[in-house]
């Protein structure tokens, strides 16, 4: 994956643990790893981040999901440790009608059980657009997850997310910096999704579009790519693309940094 980043102007990737629908995982492969770390440091690649398959639901109504989720994140942390300095993303989970409070104590308590000092990984809460029964919506469910968990925790700012989630990013991006910083702290703020969305403002649908080719628009991705609070974070595209539309993508957004 880090010679495919490279090959595409890329110095960051993004990787599923495991298959994004299920829960089965490969064998760690130790020479395939010292492989990557050795390719990964030559060509300046990283860091990475780890995706938590979609699955994963730490706030489920019933016990076997939750118990699922927390079997998984554990083991994927424990697989992450052959990488040192990557970060795993999952999306914090859907309450299922027991309300965010419920929900949010829930993915808190996971994480108390399963988070361990001796871990390398930082683990990071994404922002979600607010479908359902979702919870990380906004900044403040965010931010009672992190209140609630021992261990250090980090955000990662999906900009479709948050624009469907009714944060206007086009035109009040300082002000929805602000509010991030004054709610969680742009301290805790490690990595960015950079997704155009196929919605209005304040949808909560969640529905992704090509850079420049949805509702936020290529003017708005000139601001958050240059950003003073944002310019330095790693990006990562989840956009729908091919191989040869990240490629373009990327050399997209390069272009309009400054």
């Amino acid at each position: 994956m880090a010679q495919t980043a490279e090959s595409i102007g890329a110095n960051v990737f993004q990787f599923f643990t495991r298959n994004p629908r299920g829960g089965a995982a490969k064998p760690i492969d130790k020479a395939d790893v010292e492989r990557f770390l050795e390719y990964a440091s030559e060509h300046d690649i990283g860091p990475i981040l780890a995706h938590a398959p979609y699955t994963l639901n730490a706030a489920g109504a019933e016990a076997r999901v939750r118990d699922f989720a927390e079997v998984v994140m554990a083991d994927d942390l424990k697989r992450l440790e052959f990488t040192p300095g990557a970060m795993y993303n999952f999306h914090p989970g859907s309450h299922v009608n027991q309300g965010a409070k419920a929900g949010i104590e829930l993915i808190a308590a996971m994480l108390n059980r399963i988070l361990k000092p001796e871990y390398s990984t930082l683990v990071l809460l994404e922002t979600m657009a607010g479908k359902g029964s979702e919870v990380g919506r906004s900044f403040e469910e965010i931010r009672a997850i992190m209140d609630r968990t021992e261990a250090p925790l980090g955000v990662c700012l999906d900009t479709c997310h948050i624009w469907d989630g009714g944060y206007d990013i086009v035109n009040d991006l300082d002000g929805v910096v602000k509010r991030f910083d004054d709610i969680i702290g742009l301290k805790h703020l490690k990595a960015i999704h950079i997704n155009d969305s196929m919605n209005n403002l304040g949808a909560h649908k969640d529905r992704h579009e090509k850079i420049g080719k949805g509702k936020i628009g290529l003017e708005a991705f000139s601001r958050i790519v240059n950003h003073p609070s944002l310019k330095e974070l790693p990006f990562y595209l989840e956009t729908p693309c091919d191989l040869q539309g990240y490629k373009e993508e990327i050399a997209l957004l390069k272009g309009l940094a400054k």
